[in-house]
């Protein structure tokens, strides 16, 4: 379906509110990798070049419901002067009178940027008044934050309906996301592998349900495939798993047959912060948890990768922050980087722990 575009809209004089995602890995105040912003640029030098007056907003990692100084994204908005070659504006906040009046203080070109949107947990429960708020800041909203474009936060989808009878947009970067994944999901090359990890089930649930039509095979790790093992009548001990999804983990299973294929092994431990781990085949026993697939399903799913000529993957296959889990999650990298190299796959990784598993492989 046609969506409009950011360059459909005449911005010059108007208050352009944009969401795009700005959640970059730092080192204290240092960010060491700055793509998120640089693919942002196209849309942001469009607005500007027009004569928009754009405000910009994003989160930045996951601060505990108020403001947490490590998580401010004012490094990104030095960042962003940088590659602008011109200043950028910074709010303490992304609500309130102050925003109000620098956001009218804008002149046609200028930028600013607002502090991040998870200092106020109203932003990921979508909030009405919260929206609200967000939404009187703009005369033009865009949205050009792939990754969280599917999120129903009030950045991303209250604040947009807030704004009916205003121009509502994506941008370059969404654009190209969505011709992309189009091509690549309608007309797959054959074999087409979807990889999916990550904690739940419920999060993926759309997600399975559109694959199970398309994929040749569907590869599920991470801790959703407990609720999956649960389905099966195993025992799975202390693992996360979500009790009121495993009647739909079960038609799921009858309905994939052999192509849906779940961990043969686990990687247990007491906790995921124990070095304590061992590997077993089957049931988990009842004071252990699984953290991560075990060797023989990393070998498996390698093998099944190899031949992919199209590989979509999102979400992880354990704890890969905790090096004691992160083994899995690595080989998996490791195969879709090699498929896309030895076959030209087309590859689409999505879902920030997968990006970012990827690319400390880099």
């Amino acid at each position: 379906m046609a969506k409009k575009i950011v360059s459909d809209v005449d911005v010059k004089g108007k208050r352009v509110l944009m969401r795009v995602d700005f959640n970059v890995p730092l080192d204290g105040s240092r960010i060491t990798d700055d793509r998120r912003i640089v693919q942002a640029l196209p849309t942001i030098k469009s607005v500007l070049d027009r004569g928009g007056r754009l405000v910009l907003m994003s989160h930045l990692g996951r601060p505990k419901g108020g403001p947490e100084p490590k998580y401010s994204l004012g490094p990104a908005g030095l960042r962003l002067s940088e590659l602008l070659g011109h200043r950028v504006g910074f709010t303490k906040d992304c609500i309130g009178p102050e925003v109000e009046v620098a956001v009218d203080a804008l002149k046609d070109g200028e930028v600013l940027l607002l502090e991040n949107l998870r200092f106020h947990k109203q932003e990921e429960k979508n909030d009405v008044n919260f929206a609200k708020q967000l939404a009187k800041l703009g005369d033009v909203y865009v949205n050009d934050a792939f990754g969280t474009a599917h999120r129903e936060h009030a950045s991303t989808f209250g604040a947009p309906q807030a704004m009916q009878g205003k121009p509502r947009v994506i941008g370059f970067l969404i654009q190209k996301e969505l011709k992309f994944l189009g091509e690549a999901v309608s007309k797959p090359a054959r074999p087409f592998v979807a990889i999916l990890g990550g904690a739940k089930v419920s999060d993926k649930i759309n997600v399975i349900e559109q694959l199970l039509g398309k994929a040749d095979l569907l590869l599920i790790g991470g801790a959703m495939a407990y609720t999956f093992f649960v389905a099966q009548g195993k025992q799975i001990g202390k693992s996360l798993v979500e009790l009121d999804k495993v009647e739909l983990a079960k038609e799921l299973i009858a309905k994939a047959g052999a192509k849906l294929k779940l961990p043969v092994d686990t990687v247990i431990a007491p906790g995921f912060d124990s070095t304590d781990t061992k590997v077993i085949e089957g049931s988990i026993p009842g004071d252990l948890s699984g953290f991560d697939i075990g060797p023989k399903t990393r070998e498996i799913f390698k093998t099944q990768i190899a031949n992919a000529k199209t590989v979509i993957w999102n979400g992880p296959m354990g704890v890969f922050e905790k090096p004691q889990f992160a083994e899995g999650t690595k080989q998996i990298a490791l195969a879709v980087a090699e498929a896309t190299k030895a076959n030209n796959a087309t590859t689409i990784i999505g879902g920030g722990d997968s990006a970012a598993a990827s690319n400390s492989l880099a």
